[in-house]
Order: C-alpha cells, then structure tokens, then sequence
C-alpha cells in the first residue's frame, strides 16, 4: 500500500500535547506544506493543543517559507525548544514574526539551544540514551548559570543542567520522546524510501526520523516528486521506508525563499564565478574586504550568517579564486555544504557549486571536533569582559545558530560587523571614510544582554586568536581586553571610536596603522539599515 496521503491527512490524528519535530534551515528544506496544514487544522478546529515543538535549527523565513511561523499560535504552541528563531521585517507587511511575539510577550515556554546540541540531542533520543553532554557552552547563555538557553519567563523547566564528571563541568541535557517527526526530502516511492538528490541540504533531517521512531512516534516527510520502486541507485537513498509513515508530494514546494529551483545549488550544473554579482560597495563590503585577508589557504574556514557572508564573494571578485584556485581556500557553512562560494541574504546556507555535502550532525561532529580552523562570524555586541552577543539583543531573539560551536572550537575568530548599527550612514571619497550619520544603537557596552560565547576566556584558555573587524577600526582580543590596532583613514579616533564605546580599549598600537587602502575606494554613498550585523 501505497504511503502517499496529503498534508491534511498526515497531521489529522496529532494528539493534544504531542512533542512534534521538524527541520529546515531558513527555507531551505522546510517542509512547509505540512507545517501549514497543521496550523490550519488549528485554526479550523482547535486541535490539537499544548503541543511541544523542537526545531534544531530556525525553521523557514517567516516571510514567503513561514515554516515553524505556521504553528507559532497560543493553544497549539505550549513550547519550544529551537537552536535559532528567525526575526525579519516582513517587507510586504512590515510585521516580524508571530512567533517573535510570543516569545517577546512571554505567551509560551521557549528555550534556545546551540544548533550543535539541538542536532547531537536527536542522535541520543535515537538510541535512547538518558542524555546528551558536552562540553560546548559552558559559560555561555545555555549554561544554567547564564539562564539555561531560558527566552521566556514561562520557561521555567532546567532542560540543560550542570553536572561535573571526575572533576569537569559539563552540560547535560535530559532527553525526551519525539512523537512526530516532519521532515522534507526530494523524492519518495510509494514505499517512503526517501532521496535528496536536488537539495542542497539534509540538515537533521535523518536524525529525526531516527529519533522519532525509537521513540515510538511516526514520521511524515514532505517531498517535491513521488518515483518509481528501484527507479533510483539504493546509494542515493538516505532514508530507508521502513522509517517513513505517510509521504506527502508538494511539486511546488519553493527550493528556498526567493529561489524556485537552481541545480547550482547542488552542482546540478555549474555556475561560472563570474556569474555571481559581487557585494555592492557599502560598510559591510569594506569589512568583507578587510576580513578576506584574514583567509589563508589550505585553512578550511567557516562563515557565518551576516557580515562575514560576503568575503567568499570578494575573494571570487578580486581574482583569488582564479586558475581553479577556488579549491585552495577550503570553506564550509554549518550546514554542511563543502566547496563552491556561500551565498548571502535568505539563500545563506547552502553553496553555489558545492563539492561535497554532510548532514547536520555529521557536520557538528566536525566542528566541534576544531576541523574548522578559521571562522568569521558576525556580532551584534562585545563587552568589557570579552563576551560577545548575537543571541539576544533589544526586541531581537535570534539564538545563537552555530555561532557556540564554531566560535569555541575554532583556532582563528574574526568577528565581523560595523561599528554602531541602526542608522548608521557612510560616504568613502578619495579613499577616505565618512561618517555622515552615526548608529543609534553602540555595539561595544559594558555587559552583553546575552553572553553567546566568552572570547576573551577563549583566547586565555584555549590560545585562540582573535580579530573583531569593524568598517572604521580593527582590534586585537587579549585575555584582559582590546587592543586596537588598524584604523580606517578618515576616521578620528576619539570621536568616531573612543568616545562611542563604553569601555576603552587596553592599549592603542602606536603608531596606529591605517587600514589597507585596498578596502577603500571611491563610490557612492553607503547606507546600513538597521540590522545587527
């Protein structure tokens, strides 16, 4: 008999109070036609209710790929536990998320986990081990004694603990039962034997349905085409049917946010380098430009989502991937794409001509393994003590993402972003920088609202080797503070710098050199909206 059934009926019999589980990354591989269904039940009926829902990672854009925003509703949302939310301005109509609100206005129990313990968990949920530990995140907002990944008031359960094995701190997290798992994949039979063929990634995918099913649970996967028995190698089946329950078949289904289909994605074609727009000039390229001189080749290095996202693009436009010397700058995202160029915006995460792909987990295992030596990350704050914030700032709730598994198993961090945000306005004219309107919001403040990773602990504990690269200023990160060390012609140093931060630098290299004027030159105004970069 035939899996195949439709979104409707695949979410028809969720029970009240099930703990349902899907994967996606931004839009990428979200499964959104079930999600939907089951938001729509919610509204039609008022069932199922008190649901807890677990995403490893932020599940669509809230926006075209609402993802985990379908089921962002008081009554079907009891909680959630999520390795990042996802927070934009929805440009038609001007409203972030529904489920920003909820957690904002402590509607629901939500926690924000490290997607590197959100992925790991599932492995331990799959062979029904009590929990998982590690050492990832001690000191940070997952530590308990930092707020236990808690985003609301109403989260008041310990779901991550501190515990101590011959001597070390830890952190443990008790596992649970998944009871349904919804993931997406490129192609089923009518058995559920399940292919990825044309998507650029897994993600946790696999480990879901895994953990769903030792969990006693069933598993829908959302795929975009239904094929013929044996009509596919068994070498490109990743998910065998015996561990898939109903199939659902949405043809239409968006590749990701503004990107129907693109085999470029998954080297379905190649695309040539110069096809790629490169960044416009603005303070963002100016850091892009500084941070690529950071990358060394035969380093492999990981980017983030935000500022840093743009420097594989400068190097392809400056010529350093020329004469096929794309492969002599190894390079990866957290989600597992290898090789080829990461894109910005919504279609961050996956690569144009990748070479190779792991899924998630498998992914985490090597970054927390240190095999990504090199990563540049963005920043949203840094503080007195050396702690850096993406996770949680002003009314923005984003998690961390990856950013606590790369940053404190990497061996070289450049932290990337401006220096001020929200209204921040620049002009370079004769190489020389301007700052026309300042940023409302100061990035350097004397305590983070949110401690994402200590990187001063980091360098003094584990000697890694620190840059934070800003449009105007570049500092060293010391175990007892910064040191600055470039600043960008054009700038004055007590106006445009010292008197903008709340604390002061340790030492100021002297002579202070100027930024290279390479990352400098003459075009149009430039003008940084209000993110944090």
């Amino acid at each position: 008999m035939s899996k195949q059934t439709d979104a409707a009926t695949a979410v028809a019999t969720i029970p009240d109070g099930a703990t349902v589980a899907s994967a996606g990354v931004i839009g990428w591989v979200t499964p959104d036609a079930t999600l939907a269904a089951l938001g729509r039940r919610f509204a039609e009926t008022g069932a199922p209710r008190d649901l807890t829902f677990y995403f490893p990672c932020g599940t669509g854009d809230a926006m075209g790929i609402k993802g985990m925003d379908h089921v962002a509703r008081e009554g079907l949302m009891k909680r959630i536990i999520a390795g990042s939310f996802i927070n934009p301005v929805d440009p038609a109509t001007g409203r972030r998320p529904e489920l920003m609100r909820l957690i904002r206005e402590n509607r629901i129990e939500a926690w924000s986990w490290p997607i590197g313990a959100s992925m790991h968990w599932l492995r331990e949920v799959a062979r029904r081990s009590p929990g998982y530990i590690t050492r990832v995140g001690l000191g940070t907002y997952a530590d308990p004694r930092h707020g236990g990944g808690k985003f609301t008031e109403k989260a008041a359960e310990d779901l991550i603990r501190l515990i101590e094995i011959d001597g070390e701190e830890l952190l443990y997290y008790p596992t649970w039962p998944i009871d349904v798992a919804i993931i997406r994949a490129a192609s089923a039979d009518p058995d559920g034997n399940l292919s990825w063929e044309d998507e650029p990634l897994i993600t946790a995918s696999i480990a879901l349905a895994l953990a769903a099913k030792a969990s006693g649970g069933r598993v829908i996967a959302q795929v975009r085409r239904m094929v013929e028995p044996g009509s596919r190698p068994s070498t490109a089946v990743r998910l065998p049917g015996v561990y898939v329950d109903q199939v659902v078949c949405d043809p239409d289904m968006m590749m990701t946010t503004d990107v129907a289909y693109e085999p470029a994605y998954f080297s379905g074609r190649r695309l040539p380098l110069s096809a790629l727009s490169a960044p416009p000039f603005s303070v963002d390229r100016i850091i892009a430009n500084r941070v690529s001189a950071e990358v060394r080749p035969g380093e492999l290095a990981i980017f983030g989502f935000g500022a840093a996202t743009d420097v594989p693009l400068v190097m392809a436009e400056t010529g350093r991937f020329d004469d096929g010397r794309l492969a002599d700058y190894p390079a990866t995202t957290e989600h597992g794409a290898y090789g080829g160029i990461v894109m910005p915006g919504w279609q961050f995460s996956a690569n144009i001509n990748p070479d190779a792909l792991m899924d998630g987990l498998t992914q985490f295992d090597a970054i927390d393994g240190g095999l990504c030596r090199f990563a540049a990350l963005s920043f949203a704050e840094f503080d007195a003590a050396g702690c850096v914030n993406v996770s949680r700032f002003g009314t923005a709730c984003p998690g961390a993402g990856g950013f606590i598994d790369i940053a404190q198993n990497a061996r070289r961090i450049i932290l990337a972003g401006t220096f001020t945000t929200a209204g921040l306005k620049a002009e370079v004219k004769d190489g020389r920088l301007t700052i026309t309107t300042e940023g409302r919001v100061r990035k350097f403040v004397p305590a983070v609202q949110s401690i994402t990773y200590p990187l001063a602990q980091g360098v003094a504990d584990r000697g890694q080797a620190a840059l934070i690269v800003t449009e105007r200023a570049v500092f060293r990160v010391l175990p007892e503070g910064l040191e600055l060390i470039e600043i960008a012609p054009g700038i004055d140093l007590k106006r445009d710098i010292l008197d903008l931060m709340d604390f002061a630098p340790i030492r100021i290299a002297d002579p202070l050199p100027m930024m290279d004027a390479a990352h400098f030159c003459a075009r149009p105004a430039v003008d940084r909206k209000e993110t944090a970069s």
